[in-house]
Formats: structure tokens, sequence, C-alpha cells
């Protein structure tokens, strides 16, 4: 378990240090959607998953649990979904190609470039949890994954948040490219995966 770095205060003269038990026995996986709907509020999706170094654990997410997740969003949306992704290796996988060439009548991806996490409103939903434990002095991996999970329940009832991880892009809802100068994004739908 890697300890997230933070800024702090300090007398002068005295850095702060903060110890960490453990050597890398662990780690919290993150995966998300932020969906975006013209006239209605944002939402988001996400799961956490908790490797503690058991062999019988898988080390993060497959696409099985991607699926579970944009089937989990279809279910709750209760539309066609328009997926903008980033180029992770898992996306690309022969199975979740297959999932999405199955529902091709509700579910049309859109691939990002190689590497734009500035395209990505996701990677800003990131950011703000990532900035939020960055100070927390967790005594063990369960810790952090409530705190994780804690900050992830907030930020769904702030759909104003989600917006800004939109507005942060340059990305525009709805419009067209004939119609904006900008890059847009398709009318509806999330926005990674």
């Amino acid at each position: 378990m890697t300890p997230p770095r933070a800024r702090t205060w300090g007398r002068r003269g005295c850095t702060p240090v903060v110890r960490v038990r453990g050597r890398a026995s662990g780690r919290v996986s993150m995966a998300g959607m932020t969906c975006y709907k013209p006239g209605e509020r944002s939402r988001l999706f996400y799961a956490v998953r908790e490797y503690t170094g058991r062999k019988d654990q898988p080390k993060g997410f497959g696409w099985r649990d991607f699926r579970d997740l944009i089937v989990r969003a279809r279910i709750q949306l209760g539309g066609p979904i328009v997926m903008v992704w980033d180029n992770v290796r898992l996306h690309l996988t022969r199975p979740l190609r297959e999932f999405i060439e199955a529902n091709a009548e509700w579910l049309s991806v859109v691939q990002l470039p190689t590497y734009a996490p500035d395209l990505n409103p996701t990677e800003g939903v990131w950011s703000l949890v990532k900035r939020d434990i960055g100070s927390l002095a967790a005594a063990n991996l369960g810790e952090i994954t409530r705190a994780v999970k804690r900050r992830l329940k907030k930020l769904q009832y702030r759909p104003h948040l989600i917006d800004g991880c939109l507005a942060g892009t340059g990305l525009v809802l709805g419009a067209r490219p004939s119609e904006s100068s900008e890059e847009s994004v398709p009318p509806s739908g999330p926005l990674r995966v």
C-alpha cells in the first residue's frame, strides 16, 4: 500500500513525517462512470475493490466487472448509453468488445485518443477522491477503502461537482462539432468506465 502524498503545515524547521506500516500488502482499485444527460442531474456509478494480497483474490477489475457496471448503469438510467472510453488495455479485450457488439442497440462506444486524461471527466472524480484521502493516516487497508467509498458516496449526492469535472475537460454536452468550435460529447450517456 503506497500512501498518498499531501501538503500539511508544521513548525518552522520541523518537517512533519507520518510513519506508515505495511509493505505494499494491498491496494484499492476504483472503476467508475460519470453520466451526463441534458436537462437532468449528473450521475456517478462506481465500484471499489480491495486487494489484500491473498492468492484467491483478483488484483483489480476484470472485464466482467466492467460489464456489470455498464449493465447496472443501463438499468438505473433506463435508456441508451453512449460511452466515451480511454484506451485502457482491459477496455479493449475481446470478451468486452463482444459484449458491446451484442448490445449495440443500446450501447455505443467512442474511444478517446491513446493518452488523453484531460478529456476524461472521470479523471476529475478520481482527483477529488485522492485529494481528500491525501492527509489520511490509515492504520490498515480497510480504513482507506472506507474513506474512498465514503468520498465517492458524497460525490454521488453533489452533481455540481460531477458537472465541474465535465467543465474541466472543456467538452460541451449536447453540442455538435458544426455548432461549436470546441470538441463535443455525444448527447447523452456515461463518459468512461
